[in-house]
């Protein structure tokens, strides 16, 4: 099983910072939100993952890569934890291009190469989830019972259901579409589509006979090939356990800083007395 992580887009909805710095790097206090999705690839169970990236993104490659300079001055003041904090997690991260924008089909078909005929599970660094039992491990394991395609969905009120993805459901709980900000009153159901999904080889091969035969000028997305799986009954749901974390806008970034700081033994009491201070 691989782990493939979406990272080509511009992220304009962070500007001036993501100018020159991805939005996969913009960190969670003191971690980039990427390697929220890296470690919870490694408890699941992942060894390599492809990122597709563009060519602003240099620093990613260099952020798993090793610092041999900082790992001999730490070691030398036998800094064990600073040394913790920087060595590479055990897992192999490769990086493929997007040269174009041309959505999120045509990424995961520049990734496709590097697969081989496993099944993979497919992050878009805007989704983070924290929980005891990692979400990929969650997919892998719905994976493990039918072998077919997953996709990771969370409850909403029915209030909320018109922001997201609405997944509908037949009768024996195959998912068979999904469908986009119903307008309220009109959801199939009360399962949110996020951004975790399972792929198998399937998947990518009917994605590519679609891309084969798409015309439009517009960017061509995954759902092209998520669409053949649904209507063939081979695409499963996993109502996950967890916290899901929206880090795509500024207001759920926010949201994510101060969820981690809360989780975290260092940050907590410091977090604590700012809420009391600015309250």
């Amino acid at each position: 099983m691989k782990g493939v992580i979406l990272a080509a887009g511009y992220g304009t909805r962070f500007l001036p910072a993501t100018k020159t710095l991805p939005k996969e790097m913009l960190p969670l206090i003191d971690k980039p939100t990427i390697a929220f999705i890296i470690e919870e690839f490694v408890r699941s169970g992942i060894k390599d993952v492809i990122v597709v990236t563009s060519r602003r993104k240099k620093v990613m490659d260099d952020y798993f890569d090793r610092e041999s300079e900082l790992e001999e001055l730490f070691t030398r003041e036998q800094s064990r934890k600073k040394l913790e904090k920087i060595l590479p997690a055990d897992i192999n991260v490769a990086f493929v291009r997007q040269q174009e924008m041309n959505g999120s089909g045509h990424a995961l078909l520049a990734a496709a190469p590097w697969l081989g005929n496993e099944p993979c599970v497919v992050a878009y660094p805007d989704d983070l989830h924290f929980g005891e039992e990692p979400l990929a491990k969650q997919l892998i394991d719905a994976y493990h019972q039918n072998g077919q395609c997953q996709l990771a969905t969370m409850t909403c009120a029915t209030e909320e259901l018109e922001r997201y993805g609405v997944v509908a459901f037949d009768d024996a709980g195959k998912v068979t579409s999904i469908v986009e900000k119903p307008a309220r009153g009109t959801a199939p159901s009360n399962q949110a589509s996020i951004g975790r999904f399972l792929y198998t080889s399937k998947f990518f091969t009917l994605l590519q006979e679609e891309a084969d035969k798409f015309t439009d000028k517009g960017e061509f997305y995954h759902t092209h090939g998520l669409n053949r799986m649904m209507a063939l009954g081979e695409v499963g749901s996993v109502s996950f356990s967890g916290q899901r974390l929206d880090v795509g806008e500024p207001a759920g970034y926010l949201e994510a800083t101060f969820s981690y700081a809360q989780q975290h033994a260092e940050f907590a009491p410091i977090l604590a007395d700012l809420i009391k201070k600015f309250s």
